[in-house]
């Protein structure tokens, strides 16, 4: 995987320390702990605002974690693309998207320390189901998914616990439905509720 601004530890760093500052300042308190495990999939849920993003990384840069997070190939046009790549971006281009989770699986089993970050909405819209993506990749690259939340209502994020996947997509998925059940997001009638499709999963990101 490319190099972030925590490859550079005085950079890293002040990250660190100054998001930590500015989550004090917007009000928000950390919740949990940094995972032990040096590999996971972090799940940024609910995805209801685009004030999602720059809150989940403050608290990943919070927490001291180089975390990677996939974007759509026309946030990394310049000026900014370089930035973006700098700060964990991975674009993706619309005809490669579909085989995002083989290439992920394949970034796992070759970089022994990554955090990737995926919102299984994959929308701040409202949706029926919860894409599968984030599922798909966790087992088969044999890591376990962080159960990263943001709650507006008391505003606090952080970690929940963490879920090892079995296989048994529907029974895991209950685990993670009743965890993020009684967690708000900016606009609660947009959350979704952590519901998928049965049997047919779609192993889209």
């Amino acid at each position: 995987m490319h190099a972030t601004i925590f490859d550079n530890p005085i950079l890293g760093s002040f990250l660190t320390r100054s998001s930590q500052l500015v989550l004090k300042l917007i009000g928000w308190q950390k919740e949990g702990t940094r995972p032990e495990e040096s590999s996971y999939v972090l799940i940024a849920a609910p995805h209801t605002s685009n004030w999602d993003m720059p809150i989940t990384m403050f608290l990943a840069f919070s927490f001291g974690i180089k975390v990677y997070w996939f974007g759509k190939d026309s946030l990394f046009k310049r000026p900014f693309g370089s930035i973006m790549k700098w700060l964990g971006g991975i674009p993706i281009e619309r005809n490669t998207a579909n085989d995002m989770v083989n290439q992920t699986i394949q970034a796992f089993q070759k970089n022994e320390n990554l955090v990737i970050t995926i919102p299984p909405e994959g929308t701040r819209g409202k949706v029926t189901y919860w894409k599968t993506g984030f599922y798909h990749i966790a087992y088969g690259a044999g890591v376990p998914i962080a159960l990263g939340f943001l709650d507006y209502q008391q505003k606090k994020g952080g970690f929940g616990p963490m879920l090892y996947p079995t296989g048994d997509i529907q029974t895991d998925m209950e685990i993670i439905k009743a965890f993020y059940a009684p967690i708000q997001g900016k606009f609660p009638k947009q959350s979704g509720d952590a519901s998928v499709r049965s049997q047919a999963s779609q192993a889209h990101v």
